[in-house]
């Protein structure tokens, strides 16, 4: 039950607990009242023998009885109207009292659910400083403390590789002249192509850092994107000797940012031809609709995943088994994944495919064409 139920309940049984007292109170005053002399016998000292004095009794037991009777029937009839009105203003009552905190838990489940976390929105009660008053500001002020810590992080990041940038990028010029010249030996050459890769991995790492830190706050202009072009193009370019890459492109529309859109099927592509067997395998990517909206799915061969190891890939850095080290990517692919995609409002999940290998599944709103004229 709702603690406005419940309120309205304690009120009501105090009302009827209450009025059964005062009822049986009264009920017992009128019944002593009426036992000890009856009216129709005060002028005597006691009542006549004989007949006349037996009638005068049971007169009077007559009247003592209709008399008790009429207590508790028009008492019980008033106290159940009173009940029943008592538990409808209460019920009023504690709606009105509870109104703050409903406005509370709106607040919060909006928070919850936006995109962008929403920690820029604040409850702002007004009225007098009460326990909910209190509750209220409490919640604003953590909300401000956690909204001011992400933009710190945001920032960090940003800045932090932007500043990594350039030095790798000088390490790159440096190496390409250094390998480039004709009198570099063998040796220098190869190391050369080693610190290279080295260079591009880190150069990938920070870009994945960047797009994670944009992709994370809601995308305020949007445009109509149909994902079944953005996977017919990003299929096209990834296409790879050892992974035969296949695509179903059915219209899906949505709306959104297109750069961020194409780098979510990017990545979910490219994290597929990766992580597949060394030879002979696949990748399929199929966009369409379906009552929940636009989706994009890819699912591929690959290494067994453990159900249970779905939810860390999610993570930033997190790699599957002995992948955390071998692997050239960053470890950003499906935590960019993620944050696209929620904050287009859509969802992602994953299955294990049997066999091995994944399937991936983005959701995101459709769109009507009409809506945004190209």
């Amino acid at each position: 039950m709702t603690i406005r139920t419940r309120l309205t309940l304690v009120v009501g049984g105090m009302l009827l607990v209450g009025g059964l007292v005062l009822l049986g109170i009264t009920y017992l005053l009128v019944f002593q009242q009426l036992g000890d002399k009856a009216y129709i016998s005060k002028s005597f000292d006691g009542p006549p023998p004989g007949v006349a004095g037996n009638l005068i009794t049971n007169i009077q037991g007559e009247f003592r009885s209709d008399a008790t009777q009429a207590v508790l029937t028009q008492g019980s009839i008033a106290l159940a109207v009173v009940v029943v009105i008592g538990l409808a203003f209460s019920w009023l009552v504690a709606g009105r009292l509870l109104q703050p905190l409903h406005r509370v838990t709106e607040t919060a489940r909006r928070i919850a659910g936006a995109p962008d976390r929403g920690l820029h929105e604040r409850i702002a009660l007004t009225g007098p400083y009460d326990e909910v008053k209190e509750l209220a500001d409490t919640f604003d002020l953590m909300i401000a403390r956690l909204d001011k810590s992400f933009d710190v992080q945001r920032r960090f990041i940003a800045n932090a590789s932007h500043e990594l940038r350039t030095p790798l990028t000088l390490n790159r010029t440096l190496l390409e002249v250094s390998t480039d010249h004709p009198d570099a030996s063998t040796e220098l050459r190869q190391l050369g192509r080693t610190l290279l890769a080295v260079n591009d991995r880190h150069e990938r790492l920070i870009d994945g850092l960047l797009l994670l830190a944009r992709s994370e706050r809601a995308v305020a202009e949007r445009s109509y994107v149909d994902l079944a072009d953005v996977v017919a193009h990003v299929a096209a370019l990834q296409q790879d000797e050892d992974v035969k890459v296949t695509a179903v492109a059915d219209e899906a529309p949505t709306t959104g940012n297109a750069v961020l859109l194409e780098r979510l099927v990017h990545n979910l592509v490219e994290n597929g031809v990766r992580h597949n067997v060394p030879a002979g395998g696949w990748v399929r990517v199929e966009s369409g609709t379906r009552p929940d909206g636009a989706y994009v799915t890819v699912s591929n061969t690959g290494p067994i995943v453990p159900r249970y190891e779905i939810p860390n890939l999610f993570e930033p850095f997190r790699r599957l088994g002995p992948d955390r080290a071998a692997s050239s990517g960053a470890g950003l692919g499906l935590s960019i994944v993620r944050a696209v995609a929620t904050a287009h409002g859509g969802r992602v999940f994953a299955d294990p495919r049997d066999g091995g290998g994944m399937t991936v599944t983005v959701i995101l709103p459709t769109a009507e064409s009409s809506e945004y004229p190209t």
